[in-house]
C-alpha cells in the first residue's frame, strides 16, 4: 500500500509536465521508473546524468529516483550517487527460486518432441554427473534408458557433453580421465573425443554417437541464462536406424531453437552469439 501511495503522489506532482505537457501519471510513470533503474544499472549515478539518459528535466528525474529510494529499488551515497537498492536483491533471489528450470523448460520439451517423434532431455550438471531432471518420452517404440533423477557420465552422453562446451581443455582433460577410471570400457580415444568437443564448442551443439547406450545416438545442446552461462542442456534421443548423419545435422536446428526459446525466458538474447 505504501508502495502505491507513493507512485500516485509522484504522478500527481507530475502533472506540471514534460515536454508537450504531458503528465507523467499512471503506467507511464512506472515505466519511467523501471527506466531510472536501468539507467543506474547502466552506470548513469548522479542526477545529471540521469536526468541526459532519460531526456527528463532534473526535477522529475529527482522525484522518481526518491520514490525509487523510499522503496529500497535505489540507494542514494552524497558524493557518490544512486546505486541499485537492496530490494532488487530481495526480488532476483525470489525469481531465480521461482525459475524453476524444469517448470520452464517442460512445455518446450514437449513441442520438440511432438515436432520430431524422438525422446527429449533435460539435464544439469550435478556435481562431476549429468542429473536428469525431465524426461518426454518420443512416439517411437524405441527403449531409452534413461530415467528422471538419474545422474550420468559427461563425456559419454549428449546432455554432459552440452554441458561441457565451456569447459577450458585443462577441464576437458579433467574430465575424460576422471571418467576413464570408472568407465575404462570407453571406446572413444582422448585425442578423438577432443577433437570432438573442440568442434561441439565452436558450434554450439554436441553428438552422442552410440557412445553411452548402444544404438542410441543424441543431438543436445546448453541453456543459457543472461550471463550467457550454462544453466542446463537438452537432447533428442532416438535409435541410430532413425538418426543418420544427415538427421542428426537436420535435428540441430530444432534443438537450437528450443534451447535459445527456453535461454531467453532466463534473460538469455541473441547478442550473445556475437561475443
Amino acid at each position: 500500500m505504501k508502495q502505491t501511495a507513493s507512485m500516485d503522489n509522484l504522478s500527481s506532482r507530475d502533472g506540471e509536465g514534460e515536454s508537450g505537457g504531458k503528465s507523467l501519471a499512471g503506467a507511464q510513470t512506472l515505466v519511467r521508473g523501471l527506466d531510472v533503474m536501468m539507467a543506474v544499472a547502466a552506470n548513469a549515478r548522479s542526477l545529471p546524468q540521469l536526468s541526459e539518459a532519460l531526456g527528463l528535466t532534473r526535477s522529475t528525474t529527482h522525484r522518481l529516483a526518491t520514490t525509487l529510494v523510499e522503496q529500497r529499488f535505489l540507494n542514494f551515497t552524497p558524493r557518490v550517487g544512486y546505486s541499485l537498492g537492496p530490494k532488487l536483491l530481495e526480488l532476483g533471489h525470489l525469481a531465480s527460486r521461482q525459475m524453476n528450470l524444469p517448470r520452464i523448460a517442460h512445455d518446450h520439451l514437449l513441442a520438440l518432441s511432438l515436432d520430431t517423434g524422438d525422446t527429449v532431455h533435460l539435464g544439469i550438471l550435478d556435481g562431476e554427473r549429468a542429473l536428469y531432471l525431465d524426461k518426454v518420452q518420443g512416439s517411437r517404440r524405441i527403449e531409452i534408458s534413461s530415467r528422471i533423477g538419474e545422474r550420468q557420465p559427461l563425456r559419454s552422453t549428449g546432455i554432459g557433453k552440452a554441458l561441457l562446451l565451456d569447459a577450458t581443455e585443462d577441464e576437458l582433460t579433467a574430465v575424460y580421465m576422471r571418467e576413464g577410471r570408472e568407465w575404462p570400457s570407453y571406446r572413444v580415444d582422448f585425442g578423438t573425443w577432443m577433437d570432438r568437443m573442440r568442434d561441439y564448442a565452436a558450434k554450439g551443439y554436441a553428438y552422442d554417437l552410440e557412445e553411452n547406450e548402444d544404438r542410441i545416438r543424441c543431438v543436445a545442446a546448453p541453456i543459457r541464462d543472461a550471463g550467457n552461462r550454462i544453466i542446463g542442456s537438452i537432447s533428442v534421443s532416438s535409435a541410430a536406424q532413425y538418426m543418420d548423419d544427415a538427421r542428426m545435422t537436420a535435428l540441430t536446428e530444432l534443438v537450437l531453437a528450443t534451447v535459445h526459446a527456453i535461454s531467453h525466458e532466463f534473460g538469455w538474447s541473441e547478442n550473445n552469439l556475437k561475443s
